[in-house]
């Protein structure tokens, strides 16, 4: 079954809002979200530097029903968010979901560094232990270290698209794409830990009990309250925490804090109200729950150490120089006749553009992707060489094997893929005309048959194969089938309506 990419169909309702400031009406919506979220998804987005940590741009906190509050950090002041942000890291009534987080809190500490950064997130769960606790009962698999996407794919159904992980978070005003992309990447978290909690419950690897109160010289009245009713544990747990809950929310000390109303932020004794954890979800933490904690070696950037080894000032701008010019496209392309090729362009297509593989054969083009999910270099090379392609990429890494390749890897530099495609339909300088269109197998980049199929070839070709319509089969359409995988394709809506699509997009009206 074809899996799909939240960022092309969307199977999910999700609710985006973009905070900009501590005065709106999104920072308002994110603190009551807050104080009725016990469990939320954190993740972050920056753009790349070399040589040092990179500056934080996007901070994602997902917070269940009420959706993913996407908070822009270049827009809100640091001085009025890291003292809030600090006490939801720490806050032992929310349970706070990451992938990796650790990195992502290297980065935020870094970014707050003037308001005194960040060491410690607790309680805390990594997706990536959940999954493993998910796979631990498949034949005592090993624990494996799986993409978020690959994640999504195996417990819910479905991949995230990467397409914009490598965009400039820097930019502004962010793209509506790029909002989008950074709240899914959050939202996901929750729904991964929901099928989790769903699974520890059902194994019945859970026993509720009464828990014993962190502080229970703070409410020993109420507790003994209780206890004269002679209630259950289960009833005087729930009961003691809806009170626990009106003391906390309605009394305030001396210390500093602020709450934010229509007129401004005011002082309280906490930046969030928060709930306590239900019963179910305290067990989940005691037993699956950990801790993230920084060491200053955290801290600092990684510095290289190779020892004995002087780099000229020659060489050094040499291979900036070489990182510069590898995003210009240079060299004749290896499908050209001088060198051997027959004129027709051919591409290989990376694992971060495969969305671009797809469009170029919509447009005519033979665009292949790699043998394997998770090629190395010199495999992608390899391919490519075989088969006389230039290898598409947003990958910067490849450029340390272009000499193998004679200048004929290019880094595509567009995000999306209408984008992509014309970028390399300029650089490329290819021809495409509407009789191409349509013309190759999406699903193997191979070539129809010269000859349509009348309705009955089609039935008995797709025969244990692939279901045709019913509906189809009175409406004289023609169908193809490709000489590769044997996909059968016919010229119906679908099919115009991709046709029109990339007429707009190559602009062949015009």
């Amino acid at each position: 079954m074809k899996q799909t990419s939240l960022m092309e169909s969307d199977p999910v309702k999700l609710k985006v809002h973009l905070v900009t400031g501590t005065d709106t009406a999104e920072f308002r919506l994110l603190s009551e979200a807050l104080g009725r979220s016990s469990v939320v998804g954190l993740d972050a987005e920056w753009k790349p530097v070399r040589r040092s940590f990179p500056a934080v741009s996007v901070l994602q906190i997902g917070c269940g029903d009420w959706g993913v509050f996407v908070l822009d950090l270049l827009s809100l002041p640091l001085s009025s968010l890291s003292e809030p942000l600090r006490e939801l890291l720490l806050c032992p009534d929310i349970l706070k979901l990451g992938f990796g987080f650790k990195q992502d809190l290297v980065y935020l500490s870094s970014t707050f560094c003037s308001h005194g950064g960040f060491d410690k997130v607790e309680p805390y769960l990594d997706i990536r232990s959940v999954y493993n606790h998910l796979q631990h009962s498949k034949k005592q698999a090993p624990k494996q270290s799986k993409s978020l996407s690959t994640i999504c794919a195996e417990v819910l159904g479905f991949s995230l698209s990467k397409e914009l992980q490598c965009s400039d978070w820097s930019h502004r005003p962010l793209t509506e794409e790029q909002i989008r992309y950074a709240a899914l990447d959050a939202h996901c978290l929750l729904d991964i830990f929901k099928v989790f909690q769903e699974k520890v419950v059902k194994k019945g690897d859970l026993i509720l009990e009464t828990t014993v109160l962190s502080n229970p010289d703070a409410s020993l009245g109420l507790k003994e309250l209780f206890r004269n009713h002679d209630m259950s544990d289960k009833v005087l747990r729930a009961h003691f925490s809806e009170a626990l809950a009106i003391v906390k929310a309605t009394t305030c000390s001396d210390a500093a804090c602020m709450i934010p109303l229509a007129g401004g932020m005011i002082q309280k004794s906490s930046f969030w109200v928060t709930m306590p954890m239900d019963e179910l979800l305290l067990k989940v933490v005691k037993k699956y729950g950990d801790r993230i904690l920084l060491r200053e070696s955290d801290k600092k950037p990684k510095s290289s150490k190779k020892k004995g080894k002087k780099h000229s000032l020659i060489n050094r701008i040499s291979k900036e120089n070489h990182f510069e010019n590898f995003d210009e496209w240079q060299g004749t392309p290896p499908w050209d006749p001088l060198e051997g090729g027959n004129g027709y362009p051919k591409f290989l297509c990376d694992v971060m553009v495969e969305g671009l593989a797809k469009h170029l054969r919509c447009v005519g083009i033979d665009a292949a992707i790699p043998y394997s999910k998770k090629p190395e270099p010199r495999m992608l090379i390899e391919q490519a060489q075989k088969e006389k392609r230039v290898i598409l990429t947003r990958d910067a890494k490849l450029q340390r094997h272009d000499y193998l390749m004679k200048n004929q890897i290019y880094r595509v530099k567009s995000l999306l893929k209408n984008e992509q495609l014309l970028e390399v339909i300029e650089t490329f300088q290819l021809k495409i005309n509407e009789d191409k269109l349509m013309s190759r197998c999406t699903k193997c980049n191979g070539t129809f048959i010269q000859k349509p199929l009348t309705t009955e070839e089609a039935i008995e070709a797709a025969k244990g194969f692939q279901r045709i319509p019913n509906c189809l089969f009175n409406k004289n359409l023609v169908f193809w089938q490709c000489m590769d995988c044997h996909q059968l394709y016919w010229e119906g809506t679908q099919y115009h309506n991709a046709v029109q699509k990339f007429i707009d997009i190559c602009k062949l009206s015009d």
